[in-house]
């Protein structure tokens, strides 16, 4: 038995290497052999993480590859792909459980065939409790020399003791009201004191229901200001709001606007899709995405980024496009679009933006890219606009929606009609010199207005 153990044990620290976290496997006199399952990194700069909806409950059996959780990133959300076998005996962490940081325990796995009921007294202090979220990996590398110097010798861990208890004596005031995590986020949400309310669960634990009957006993609260209503932060937004203010701050924005012709595109554009037969439809997005990396081609200065101590030049195309989620914006990459053709670009879009809307993305698939391009022409209130720089990125392209402008005819006896756009370049002064930016938007404008060049 104490083999099958410690060959388990050894399977749990080799999966733990690939999986970027380490489950703890503990023992207790009280409860079978179990492993806690902790809150993975599921980015390079996640500390913490909401939980989302569990997609297994006690008792579930999971495999390999199946998904055991969604989890809201700094990013965005997404699945936790299990890579071990068991049955889940213990949830944690409830669904709707903000900031939890990483390495913290979420649920407990069990082997198949292990009697779960002993699991249901099981709490976060028989798994270990909650930790501090880690610091940043920036902090950890500045601080690497100083501790390892001061720091002694790693000795190994003590084998856990199976009749002692680690749990620590609080005095009655100081205890944790019985309150369930959903009453609790609830009250907090509605500003009640949870010391003002009476619970009427088994046990006199205080519900959700609880919390609402104090809300509509509690009555209007007058306030002299207008009213209003907070809507809490996403990780996701917290995440937008940071990098954009990033930008605005540390990037010397500078802008170059264009208007340019679209009719042969509009007319090239309504040709293909018609010879398709239902293979593809192309959008304006899917020529504007080509004619970048046309451009980017062309003057490669303008596909770089700055990294501190250098200025680094792609050879690539990866364009990073914007995509509207109810969870906020979010650019998913379209990668070596200078080797794609439209129908390819296309197909891309589509894929990555029904991914981004279902918060399926994967983070290779949003972090990262040479270039953005910004599109609100579906929107026709929108003339043009300026965008703010993803970084590390040093440009975006700004697209407003499609405007009839009348032009004299090409006899000169009077006016025609031209289908324009307006595009307006936002470029990185510390990377991009103006007459730089100015020639790309001039390339682009080019095979923009001679759109059979993207064909080529």
């Amino acid at each position: 038995m104490f083999g099958a153990v410690l060959r388990r044990q050894g399977l749990l620290r080799t999966s733990a290497l690939r999986s970027g976290f380490m489950p703890l496997a503990r023992y207790y006199a009280s409860f079978p052999p179990h492993t806690v399952v902790k809150m993975p990194a599921l980015s390079p700069t996640m500390t913490a993480g909401n939980i989302g909806a569990w997609q297994k409950k006690p008792g579930d059996t999971i495999a390999p590859g199946e998904v055991l959780v969604e989890i809201e990133t700094d990013k965005a959300q997404m699945d936790f792909e299990f890579q071990e076998e068991g049955v889940i005996a213990k949830i944690l962490k409830e669904a709707g459980e903000k900031d939890v940081p990483v390495g913290n325990p979420i649920a407990v796995l069990v082997e198949e065939g292990t009697d779960i009921a002993p699991f249901e007294n099981f709490t976060l202090a028989d798994a270990g409790g909650d930790a501090a979220a880690s610091a940043p990996k920036e902090e950890k590398k500045s601080d690497a020399q100083s501790d390892a110097a001061s720091a002694p010798a790693p000795t190994p861990a003590p084998e856990p003791e199976q009749y002692t208890h680690e749990g620590r004596l609080e005095p009655a005031l100081d205890r944790e009201p019985n309150i369930t995590p959903a009453a609790k986020r609830l009250a907090k949400e509605k500003g009640i004191p949870i010391s003002s309310l009476k619970g009427t669960g088994p046990g006199g634990k205080i519900t959700e229901e609880d919390v609402k009957k104090a809300t509509t006993t509690a009555g209007p609260v007058a306030s002299p200001t207008a009213s209003y209503e907070d809507t809490p932060l996403s990780n996701m937004r917290k995440t937008i709001a940071r990098r954009l203010q990033e930008s605005v701050r540390e990037n010397p924005h500078f802008f170059v606007s264009s208007q340019i012709s679209v009719t042969k595109l509009l007319k090239l554009r309504q040709a293909l899709n018609g010879s398709s037969e239902g293979k593809y439809k192309l959008s304006v997005n899917d020529f504007l995405i080509k004619a970048i990396a046309v451009a980017s081609k062309k003057v490669p200065a303008a596909n770089s980024s700055w990294t501190g101590d250098a200025i680094r030049q792609y050879n690539t195309v990866d364009v990073s496009v914007a995509v509207a989620t109810p969870n906020g914006l979010i650019t998913p990459i379209v990668a070596g679009v200078e080797a794609r053709g439209l129908e390819s670009i296309s197909a891309k879009v589509k894929e990555l933006a029904k991914k981004a809307r279902e918060n399926k993305l994967k983070p290779e698939e949003f972090q990262g890219g040479t270039i953005s391009i910004s599109n609100m022409g579906m929107n026709p209130a929108v003339d043009n606009f300026t965008a703010v720089i993803n970084p590390p990125q040093a440009a975006i392209l700004a697209v407003g929606t499609t405007k009839k402008v009348a032009i004299p005819s090409e006899d000169g006896t009077g006016v025609e009609w031209d289908d324009v756009i307006t595009v307006t370049g936002s470029f990185d002064h510390k990377v991009v010199d103006g007459a730089v930016g100015a020639e790309w938007i001039k390339e682009f404008k080019k095979v923009v207005e001679n759109p059979l060049e993207l064909l080529l």
